[in-house]
């Protein structure tokens, strides 16, 4: 059997949580078009009968690191290098490369681990503006390849590559889990991405999401109390909306999510406090 631990890194909106999601075969990292919509390591387990990786999602590598919540996504992206079997950088080829690709290929020069390149998005037009110059970035790395994560083309190469990758050892995790995050994680990211793709321009990066209560009430329908925390009050009645339409949208949409994949009624209490320091909720 084999088993270890692989990071996804590159620049933020590059596509590492579709592909992550593609691999694991489960929406385990959500999705928006949207940098920064990853916040937190998320950890997605593929397990085959040749063993199991574990394969952490980490935020976007953004150039300007000077607000708190950057910096400390920075730092995420960092630390999930440490103590990894190997490496996936994703890059996004429909995009020039900048200072912003460079910084986070920096980052993983010191890396002494196997390192795959994977060009992703390359069913998108635009990919033929660039590509030759992310092609030309193969020498740096182990192995590369071209993919499209959200159609799942040529994702199984990278599949393939992970478990050469990975030395003998036991499963983490059981067969049957996907992720790492406890039910009330995945929820609260959820709900935020619900959020990201409501709220316009700055209003997204002002929220946190928790989920205080997940109750069964019945045998098919479930109760699930959460808080949306702002840093200001004034961003509180964008979130909510007139006659608080904007909140329930997004609450019909995560039920609408909850319902098709588990087959079971949800009924949500979404409420929205201002606290300026939700950044330190989770630290």
């Amino acid at each position: 059997m084999k088993s270890g631990l692989v990071t996804i890194i590159g620049r933020s909106n590059v596509g590492k949580s579709t592909l992550l999601n593609t691999l694991v075969g489960s929406k385990v990292a959500i999705t928006t078009p949207k940098p920064q919509t990853t916040r937190l390591p998320i950890s997605g387990i593929i397990s085959r009968p040749e063993g199991q990786a574990v394969v952490i999602d980490t935020p976007g590598i953004m150039q300007k690191a000077k607000d708190p919540l950057t910096q400390k996504l920075l730092a995420y992206a960092k630390e999930s290098l440490h103590g990894v079997d190997a490496v996936i950088y994703v890059a996004d080829p429909t995009r020039a490369l900048g200072d912003e690709e460079k910084q986070a290929l920096k980052m993983i020069e010191g890396v002494d681990k196997p390192k795959l390149l994977v060009i992703n998005m390359i069913d998108d037009k635009a990919a033929r503006n660039y590509i030759d110059y992310y092609r030309d970035l193969k020498d740096q790395f182990d192995n590369y390849v071209e993919v499209s994560a959200l159609t799942a083309k040529n994702t199984d190469l990278v599949e393939a590559w992970i478990f050469e990758q990975l030395p003998e050892g036991e499963p983490m995790y059981p067969e049957f889990q996907f992720t790492n995050l406890t039910n009330e994680t995945w929820l609260a990211e959820l709900i935020r991405e619900k959020l990201f793709l409501r709220l316009r321009e700055e209003v997204p990066y002002t929220t946190h999401v928790e989920v205080e209560a997940i109750e069964p009430r019945s045998e098919n329908l479930v109760y699930v109390k959460a808080t949306i925390y702002t840093n200001a009050e004034r961003y509180k009645p964008m979130i909510i909306g007139r006659g608080g339409q904007g909140i329930k949208e997004i609450g019909q949409s995560v039920r609408n999510e909850l319902e098709a994949v588990t087959n079971r009624k949800y009924y949500l209490e979404l409420e929205v406090k201002t606290d300026p320091h939700w950044l330190g909720k989770f630290e």
